[in-house]
């Protein structure tokens, strides 16, 4: 998974939508990324800001700063759904399972604890630090307490967890940083390891247009498409 979204976020783009139903397992244990609807370019933070809204990815495994509106998301979304489906797997079952926004939110500073004030005033929502404010102070679980029990979680898995699981996502461990944790260090390969060119910014132009576009238009698109070389 990380693989492919080193990929992914080289080529500036977000997935947005990360969980257990859109990832594919074949019997050999190969693993690919699917369901690129909400996928979007992160090459432009003013063009990011248009679609950039809370309804993003599935709630459980949604990161605080879809729900809590910062002014613009970065890749850092995609990995904190990589700490919730890591989470999951140690567990055999969700950490965050909210019942709606407000009690996705609170579930999460349950685990996490109430931001400090550096990362409280890193949401430029006034609106959304006043709902984190009247909400009751959290401490800190300990990832060790909260995975006490579950065999397939070690402290090398735990630490790196506590890296990808960070409130601030500007905090937040890369991709690449996260693949040469030494937790995964069997399977860290940086030569073996996919890549990508950034794509250009108007490569999902067509997102935009698409509803003003008429189905003669989208079928002359569509060949046009077909019909390009390999």
């Amino acid at each position: 998974m990380l693989r492919a979204l080193k990929a992914l976020h080289l080529a500036n783009v977000l997935h947005r939508d990360l969980k257990p139903l859109n990832l594919l397992i074949n019997a050999n244990c190969d693993l690919k990324i699917c369901d690129f609807g909400l996928a979007r370019s992160a090459a432009s933070a003013e063009d990011n800001f248009g679609f950039m809204t809370e309804y993003v990815a599935t709630r459980w495994y949604r990161a605080p700063e879809i729900m809590l509106t910062f002014l613009e998301y970065t890749t850092a979304i995609d990995v904190w759904s990589v700490g919730c489906i890591l989470a999951e797997m140690a567990s055999g079952r969700p950490l965050f399972p909210g019942r709606d926004y407000h009690n996705q939110l609170w579930l999460i500073m349950e685990v996490l604890g109430t931001p400090n004030s550096e990362d409280y005033y890193n949401i430029k929502s006034k609106r959304a630090r006043e709902y984190i404010r009247l909400l009751p102070f959290c401490k800190k679980v300990p990832f060790a307490e909260l995975f006490a029990g579950c065999p397939n979680a070690d402290p090398l898995m735990l630490d790196l967890l506590e890296q990808l699981l960070v409130f601030n996502p500007a905090k937040r461990i890369t991709v690449e940083k996260a693949l040469e944790h030494p937790y995964l260090s069997m399977y860290h390969d940086n030569e073996d390891e996919p890549s990508a060119e950034p794509i250009p910014d108007d490569f999902l132009e067509f997102n935009k247009h698409k509803d003003d576009l008429s189905i003669e238009e989208l079928k002359a698109l569509l060949y046009e498409e077909i019909m390009k070389p390999l």
